[in-house]
């Protein structure tokens, strides 16, 4: 928020499943005391409209919303909505899903399909601007494989155990997350001068992330929901691996796009040993991976954007018009 400059006011909370019974306890009481703090917050604000796409302050600010009469729009990035979600969207007039597909988890009319929207700090990268920031040749085939700003380990070292292998057939951008940059720097000195000179690894990359994705030919990591807006996009064919510790959102979300061709999706605890044949079977198909690749351009939302700012707009609007109405 700060490197954005845009005003923040912080929440008390915290999750309530899976954890300790004290620790739900004491965040169950920070959530109640969260309503007041986002309560007076509004009345402070003013805002003519709510928009929260889930977590534990969501609802806190959801309820707050309800009382001081605001219009609420819930966001679902996911395919499948949480459970919080989707309690939350019973206090919300307007639902944006980012695929058809979640409409049926929402009452009719609520729900409407926006896409995922993406920033200028996504889009405004191409395939040759992305790859001349990032010091890559333009002819060879680039390989992506990221896990966030935290990272994921297993990815990570599934690919530091086959980097020699992985970096015959492409030019790896490797961003580790934060959590594992020493392992993977550490890795990185006794690589050999021929691997580390098609190694290229960051810890994260903020304004130039769109630029690995739009320089990539594949891309190998989680699938969180925002790669069913960022992929598409680019028309980014990609090999997913679901998060196995969790709700089957990332599951949802690999087997809709591995579904329409988009993707190949991989279990966690092979990746391993499967990392290098699947990357050589889809680089050296020019065939399948184009196939992939155009698969992926048809699901983008260019609009999408566009679409959910003019559905928040239009609830706060409406709500502006109807005291004026009512007057």
């Amino acid at each position: 928020m700060r490197r954005h400059a845009i005003p923040f006011i912080g929440l008390p909370g915290g999750g309530l499943h899976g954890v300790a019974l004290l620790n739900a306890v004491r965040n169950g009481w920070n959530l109640v005391r969260a309503v007041f703090v986002a309560r007076q917050a509004m009345r402070t604000e003013k805002p003519a409209a709510l928009l929260t796409t889930g977590g534990f302050v969501a609802g806190p600010a959801a309820v707050a919303a309800r009382l001081q009469g605001v219009p609420a729009m819930v966001f679902v990035p996911d395919i499948e909505p949480a459970q919080s979600v989707k309690a939350i969207a019973r206090l919300a007039q307007k639902v944006a899903v980012s695929v058809p597909e979640s409409l049926e988890y929402f009452p009719e009319g609520q729900g409407v399909v926006t896409g995922y929207p993406l920033g200028d700090r996504i889009t405004a990268w191409t395939r040759e601007s992305g790859r001349a920031a990032l010091g890559l040749d333009p002819d060879e085939r680039v390989l992506l494989v990221f896990g966030g700003s935290r990272g994921a380990r297993s990815i990570n070292r599934a690919v530091l155990a086959n980097v020699g292998a992985l970096a015959e057939l492409a030019t790896i951008v490797h961003v580790s997350g934060t959590l594992d940059w020493p392992e993977v720097d550490a890795a990185r000195a006794s690589m050999p001068a021929p691997v580390l000179a098609r190694y290229h690894a960051y810890p994260y990359l903020h304004e130039q992330m769109g630029a690995a994705m739009a320089a990539a030919d594949l891309v190998i990591c989680r699938s969180g929901a925002s790669v069913l807006g960022e992929f598409p996009h680019f028309g980014l064919p990609s090999i997913l691996v679901p998060y196995p510790y969790a709700w089957r959102y990332q599951r949802v979300n690999a087997g809709w796009l591995e579904k329409r061709g988009a993707a190949a999706v991989l279990e966690d605890a092979a990746l391993s040993e499967a990392i290098v044949d699947t990357v050589r079977r889809l680089l050296g198909d020019d065939v399948q991976l184009q196939e992939m690749a155009e698969a992926a351009r048809k699901l983008a939302r260019p609009d999408a954007a566009t679409r959910a700012a003019r559905l928040l707009l239009d609830l706060g609007q409406r709500q502006k018009a109807a005291p004026a109405a009512a007057g």
